[in-house]
């Protein structure tokens, strides 16, 4: 029977010490438990509620950011999230981040619907997302791996390319065929801007997924407390896979009715530009025409000629 005392601790945030008065137990035994019950939550759950999805899974949740979000060929949004913890002794400034605190970064990934798919944790907190995707396991699957569908065409587009499926991820991040970032924002024009509003519909989704996280488990609204190491990346892993369970179980998928886009576009709106592209196009020419794909009457929005200026 697993202990009540880590998810008290993971609920309410409140500190080892705290949960030693309140179950009359000492505080070293507090946090061995905790350790102990939070990593066996995590090696319990994760094969059910955290596995890697297969062929046919990649493709169901393509399928999911094209019908809530109308961005085709997706398979996740990526990012990091610093993790507040109070300073190891003698670690100097290895955590101190960018944001004036000690720090530990969690490197997640999601689903349309707000779901882990893969999480890494226990980065020092004055790397950045780049430099901790670049030494991640997530990169190097990332780049042998064989799972993800072949390349397929973009919906209802007329030329037959075929585009690669792809993750979206902020600025942070390395442009790549598999990684869709933003353009710069210097030099943006219309086609840019409507390029970058289109993605960040999709790549929110892994800052409301650490967001939904976070409210739920409090113990991330203040500095986690832990002279262990291996304590708070078991706390963060048990927590990201909770949070799943809890998404599972709550039942949160929903529907969003795809908009009828054709004739929309303004009179004065520029027409798609021929972009030669294929599946072992440059990074740039692919993210060139998806941005050119969202102008085209079947692809754009209604309402995404707003974000033009």
């Amino acid at each position: 029977m697993l202990n009540i005392y880590p998810f008290k601790y993971l609920a309410t945030g409140c500190t080892f010490a705290a949960l030693a008065l309140h179950f009359q137990r000492g505080e070293r035994t507090i946090g061995a438990i905790v350790e102990e019950t939070t990593k066996a939550v995590w090696d319990v759950l994760k094969g059910d509620y955290m596995k890697m999805p297969n062929h046919q899974g990649w493709k169901r949740i393509a399928d999911r950011f094209y019908e809530l979000w109308q961005l085709p060929n997706c398979l996740g949004a990526i990012d990091g999230k610093h993790i507040r913890i109070e300073q190891f002794p003698n670690s100097g400034s290895a955590n101190y981040n960018y944001k004036n605190f000690h720090s530990i970064i969690l490197l997640g990934c999601c689903d349309a619907d707000g779901l882990f798919t893969s999480v890494e944790c226990g980065f020092a907190g004055r790397n950045s997302d780049g430099g901790v995707f670049r030494i991640s396991e997530f990169q190097h699957w990332l780049e042998r791996t064989c799972d993800i569908p072949s390349p397929k065409e973009l919906p209802l587009d007329e030329s037959g390319i075929k585009f690669p499926y792809y993750y979206v991820a902020d600025a942070a991040f390395p442009l790549r065929k598999n990684i869709m970032r933003p353009y710069p924002e210097r030099n943006l024009d219309n086609r840019k801007r409507i390029f970058n509003y289109r993605l960040s519909r999709a790549r929110k989704n892994i800052e409301c997924t650490f967001g939904m996280m976070t409210q739920t488990f409090q113990i991330f609204m203040s500095p986690i407390r832990c002279k262990k190491y291996s304590t708070i990346i078991s706390i963060v892993h048990c927590a990201t896979v909770l949070h799943n369970y809890i998404r599972q179980k709550d039942g949160v998928l929903y529907s969003r009715q795809l908009f009828n886009s054709a004739n929309t576009r303004p009179s004065n709106a520029p027409m798609r530009s021929d972009v030669v592209a294929t599946e072992n196009s440059s990074p740039q020419i692919l993210r060139d025409y998806l941005s050119n794909y969202f102008l085209s009457p079947h692809a754009a929005l209604p309402w995404q000629w707003k974000y033009c200026v």
